[in-house]
């Protein structure tokens, strides 16, 4: 079942599979209806399963230990922040000739966030920076803090260095070279995060919100769910925002200048990186992104 160039190992993902493995593996689900969910992002392939499920699965390794992160903290979490997240029910087995751990989680209806519909509100900026601060306050006690560090812990803007100059130097022409190779110094000389770990989401960005009746009312995709510096949470303020609710997120999170520079940086370097992987394939991801570096150009 997997297909591809050595490059490119990426395995084939179909009705036909997804259905094998939902039968096979949880068969109380045998026989509801699969629907493909498209456009479903780059890191997971994702078909509705009857009305109340989804099934998630991992199209390259690097997505491959997001169904067990998942199942095992966001029941944990869901409790504790003010907008749902997805609550996995079930994690299956490489099997089929498919190679990864996957998942089936409840199902959230909504519409993923646009900047057209939430980018000027100050109120959904403010409910951006509620539910952060209550991630970030999110203590499971029953978790040795040994166990939380060996699993979860970020990496450092730093280790994106070589990777982003790369890609500044690849879009030349396109955006503005010397203010990006001038933020992304400034960034990575900000002093560090020198409070005790806290929580985050590690992928906040507008296409892991959904949106109910105009409102923000899920947030997605856990995968770089980890515990450190919370400065990479803050490319939503980039994705999303205009300048004015940029400025409500910030005061109502109470970020200070260290740490938006910090936040600054990891919206550049995210977007460098999704643009120069995408964009020349995919329009969205190519609006998008520019949107995300050239904001984090304004601060």
């Amino acid at each position: 079942m997997v297909a591809g160039s050595a490059a490119d190992s990426r395995p084939r993902i179909d009705e036909a599979l997804v259905r094998r493995l939902v039968d096979a593996q949880f068969p109380q689900w045998a026989g509801l209806p699969l629907k493909l969910l498209d456009p479903a992002g780059s890191d997971h392939v994702i078909y509705r399963l009857g009305e109340e499920l989804a099934v998630r699965l991992p199209r390259h390794a690097g997505a491959i230990g997001q169904a067990r992160k998942e199942f095992r903290w966001l029941p944990r979490l869901a409790p504790h922040v003010p907008l749902a997240v997805p609550v996995p029910v079930g994690v299956g087995d490489p099997d089929f000739g498919y190679p990864w751990p996957w998942a089936v989680s409840c199902w959230l209806d909504g519409e993923v966030a646009t900047v057209d519909a939430l980018g000027d509100s100050a109120g959904a900026a403010v409910e951006l920076a509620q539910f952060l601060a209550a991630l970030q306050r999110f203590a499971p006690e029953d978790i040795p803090a040994v166990d939380i560090c060996d699993d979860l812990t970020g990496s450092p803007l730093s280790d994106r260095d070589r990777a982003t100059r790369l890609a500044i130097a690849e879009v030349d022409g396109v955006f503005d070279t010397t203010a990006m190779t001038e933020l992304w110094n400034e960034a990575l000389s900000a002093p560090g995060w020198d409070q005790a770990p806290v929580w985050f989401h590690g992928d906040f960005h507008t296409g892991n919100l959904l949106t109910s009746d105009g409102r923000l009312s899920a947030v997605i995709d856990f995968g770089g769910l980890g515990k450190g510096d919370p400065a990479c949470d803050l490319m939503i303020a980039f994705t999303l925002m205009s300048a004015d609710s940029r400025a409500a997120f910030r005061d109502a999170l109470g970020v200070d200048d260290d740490t938006w520079m910090r936040g600054r940086g990891w919206a550049l370097a995210t977007g460098l990186t999704a643009y120069t992987s995408y964009a020349a394939v995919n329009p969205r991801v190519a609006a998008q992104t520019t949107r995300q570096i050239t904001q984090a150009l304004i601060g």
